[in-house]
């Protein structure tokens, strides 16, 4: 593997495993932010994510019904009075913090997802900003608001 296919291969992992923006990617891998959008684009990074996601939310899905099930089963043995069968048991206590990891990965995701999406484009107000910080151009309500007085 060439030094070019290995870069492309970490920033697909960052980008697409470990959730990381185009930003902190490129930051990571020294290289440009166009570099790491075009990557995102000719190699399509957004559908591996969003595909990643699925797999992780549906995880979590299998999980808790499994453990339900499980919980089910001991319910009725209980129930009957039979004894508990101490494989079941152990499983469902060895599951049960998994939930708790499996959640915080999938609230971390939704966030920078969210963020991500956040982040895209110029809105009104970020332009009427910089017209205003930087041009010098005052907003159109203050010169309104001017003009009344």
């Amino acid at each position: 593997m060439n030094s070019k296919e290995y870069k492309l291969s970490e920033a697909e992992r960052l980008y697409v495993y470990s959730l990381n923006t185009i930003e902190e990617v490129a930051e990571r891998m020294n290289l440009s932010t166009k570099t790491i959008c075009r990557w995102k684009d000719k190699y399509d990074w957004d559908y591996k994510r969003r595909e990643f996601l699925k797999s992780k939310h549906s995880f979590h899905e299998e999980l808790y019904e499994l453990a339900r099930k499980i919980m089910k089963e001991i319910s009725a043995d209980i129930d009957t009075g039979e004894k508990v069968d101490t494989g079941r048991m152990y499983a469902l206590c060895r599951m049960l913090p998994m939930f708790v990891k499996v959640k915080d990965y999938e609230d971390v995701a939704s966030k920078r997802d969210k963020k991500e999406n956040e982040n895209q484009g110029l809105t009104p107000d970020f332009i009427a900003k910089i017209e205003e910080e930087i041009l010098g151009i005052p907003r159109k309500q203050n010169i309104d608001n001017d003009n009344q007085q």
